[in-house]
């Protein structure tokens, strides 16, 4: 979700592991060399998706990486497929209170420029946390705890999966 953590977790993660971190809204930007914002306007939600399919097709081929998507990336199923056939999808499930407290005063995120954007973020974690869930395998519950707890709850986690 928009404000959940996940490039800020995801850098984090990816130095603890020695690993290269990439954002796929960030790689959609410098391919297009205009920002997210401006793909929305010209192209629409429809013509944006269809730029992050791609790069994520292209992104998730590489290796010894952790890889941000952009919140909206699950809605399309093969997204969710490429994701969740070629890496491990982790979902940082952050209450819609606290999205909204993070993302409120964001005017670059296009799908919360909207009059009630509580509401909006609300309407989107309904849509989207089973499309999540669906994806993950693992949930890490956000939030509450410092960015740094959750990378260490992610790599327990992901020494669990690897122990099995």
């Amino acid at each position: 979700m928009p404000g959940s953590g996940k490039t800020t977790v995801g850098r984090e993660l990816a130095k603890r592991l020695g690993l290269r971190f990439v954002d796929s809204d960030h790689e959609v930007e410098a391919r297009t060399g205009v920002k997210i914002p401006t793909i929305f306007e010209i192209e629409g939600e429809d013509g944006f998706r269809k730029r992050e399919t791609q790069t994520l097709d292209e992104l998730t081929t590489e290796s010894n990486m952790v890889l941000a998507t952009g919140g909206g990336a699950v809605i399309k199923p093969e997204n969710r497929e490429i994701l969740s056939a070629r890496g491990v999808v982790i979902y940082l499930n952050v209450p819609p209170q606290i999205l909204w407290e993070r993302t409120r005063h964001d005017k670059t995120r296009p799908l919360l420029q909207v009059p009630d954007p509580k509401a909006r973020i609300q309407q989107l974690y309904v849509a989207r946390d089973p499309l999540y869930r669906q994806a993950a395998r693992i949930i890490v519950e956000g939030g509450r705890g410092t960015p740094h707890a959750m990378v260490r709850m992610i790599e327990k986690e992901l020494q669990n999966l690897c122990e099995h």
